[in-house]
């Protein structure tokens, strides 16, 4: 079985519509299989991204420290089988697939799974929730991240039909999807 037949599979047993990627205008993510550990979580969890990914990451936080900016990194890496374990258990707890789909990309079109896309947050803020974009370190991204090679891939009322997600960042320069200006809208 090829990798897109286990993916279909996944979709089907979640029931994703199976037109799911061409009605977001997403394409299938590849799984990096070579990646480098990218420190912890603040709770301990290990980070993984492509070598390239981290050390540009390390520029990017090393400079916005140097302006005052302090930046975490809470997630990196997630193959389709963290995934569909996280759609799983979303619809365990009697979430609806549409909704979930909102906030999540289906196994297989997640930026994570590229080891390119970067949750990014801040020490006094809470993790992944909108309010990061009214800090000081999201204008600070917004303004300097693309220096580095990153992009904000879901802002709001992205093509895609993703939640706003401040936090979720991809290096640009290698990562699968095309930059949120150029892709394609519905």
């Amino acid at each position: 079985m090829t990798s897109a037949e286990r993916i279909r599979a996944v979709h089907r047993e979640l029931g994703i519509p199976p037109d799911y990627a061409t009605a977001r205008g997403l394409a299938l993510q590849i799984e990096a299989t070579l990646l480098v550990a990218a420190g912890h979580t603040p709770d301990g969890r290990a980070l993984q991204l492509t070598p390239e990914t981290w050390a540009t990451w390390q520029q990017l936080r090393t400079t916005a420290a140097g302006e005052g900016v302090s930046l975490l990194l809470f997630s990196g890496f997630r193959g389709v089988a963290r995934q569909t374990e996280i759609i799983r258990r979303k619809l365990s707890a009697g979430q609806r697939i549409e909704d979930i789909l909102r906030v999540n990309a289906a196994p297989g079109y997640s930026e994570h799974h590229t080891g390119r896309a970067v949750d990014i947050g801040t020490p006094d803020t809470p993790p992944l929730e909108e309010s990061f974009a009214g800090t000081a370190a999201f204008r600070w991204l917004e303004a300097h991240a693309s220096h580095f090679g990153f992009q904000l891939s879901y802002p709001r009322n992205n093509a895609q039909g993703i939640a706003f997600e401040p936090w979720h960042w991809c290096c640009a320069a290698s990562c699968v999807s095309p930059p949120a200006a150029h892709r394609p809208r519905h």
